[in-house]
């Protein structure tokens, strides 16, 4: 053993040689291996509420980069709408006399095209998200659900804004408000998993796939037109649910969209057919966000 003296040199303490000091660390020493998980994951929300700070201000970034250098700013949230319903009163409500069940066929038209267009907007800025933070992905970890979720988050914001809208337009058609506004929320709670679901899903694919950021917006366009918005929805009581309807409930937002109109002004809400659209909402955001998680590993070395 090495002697050394201390500052005093008035006593002497035992020092280990260094190859006596290797030999005590490794010996209180244990070899640690960090390999990432494979196959089917879980979501993992205890993960991503610790990183809650981090969605936040993602979301917030979206919103300010969507608005960035434009002449009305988030205006162009209600003006979106605001425009498809006066196109489809033109050619639906006055040319092709649609049913609107009895409502203003301009009040009809946004009702279902509020939700649609909140819809719409997600996924289509979820399924780009991940491709789009590529340096982000490959510089720092954290969990990645969050990149697809806060394009959502970012959605919810025009969303909120274009209520305001639909405020007016109760005001003006004499809509008075009832028990069913209580639902509403609930309803957009719904629309919002199916929405989270499909954007996790399509950003998935996008980073193996590069050519399904040219099939969203053909994908938006066709799940429209397949979807009630402007056009009567169909019924939700049990002899449409015995005759085979359901199957249009496998549409999530068929139902979804049908029960937020029907809480709005107050008529009843089609109770199998929420149901139904309400189940099929959140089996496609269990799907969405496990195949993310499945896949998600790969994305920092192939995108």
């Amino acid at each position: 053993m090495a002697r050394v003296a201390d500052q005093s040199d008035l006593e002497l303490k035992e020092l280990p040689t260094p190859s006596g000091r290797d030999q005590l660390v490794a010996a209180h020493t244990s070899l640690t291996l960090i390999r990432p998980e494979t196959g089917w994951q879980a979501i993992g929300w205890r993960e991503l509420w610790r990183y809650r700070e981090l969605l936040y201000f993602l979301a917030w970034r979206d919103v300010k980069v969507r608005y960035k250098q434009t002449a009305l700013g988030a205006a162009w949230a209600i003006l979106q709408p605001a425009l498809m319903m006066v196109v489809f009163t033109i050619f639906f409500g006055r040319l092709a006399q649609v049913d609107s069940g009895g409502l203003p066929y301009p009040l009809f038209a946004f009702l279902g095209l509020l939700p649609w267009t909140f819809f719409a907007t997600a996924i289509a800025s979820a399924g780009n998200s991940v491709v789009g933070s590529e340096r982000l992905i490959t510089k720092v970890y954290f969990p990645r659900l969050l990149i697809p979720f806060a394009s959502v988050g970012a959605a919810l914001v025009d969303l909120a804004v274009a209520c305001s809208m639909l405020v007016v337009l109760l005001v003006w058609y004499g809509v008075p408000p009832s028990w069913g506004w209580l639902l509403a929320p609930g309803v957009l709670a719904l629309l919002t998993l199916a929405a989270l679901g499909a954007g996790a899903l399509l950003a998935a694919l996008n980073v193996a796939y590069r050519d399904v950021r040219y099939v969203i917006p053909f994908l938006v366009q066709l799940w429209m037109f397949a979807t009630p918005t402007v056009y009567m929805h169909v019924g939700g009581g049990p002899e449409e649910a015995a005759a085979g309807h359901w199957l249009l409930y496998v549409n999530p937002l068929t139902g979804l969209i049908a029960a937020f109109r029907a809480a709005v002004v107050g008529s009843d809400v089609p109770a199998i057919g929420l149901l139904w659209s309400g189940g099929a909402a959140v089996l496609l955001f269990l799907a969405g966000c496990l195949y993310f998680r499945r896949v998600e590993d790969s994305f920092a070395d192939i995108i």
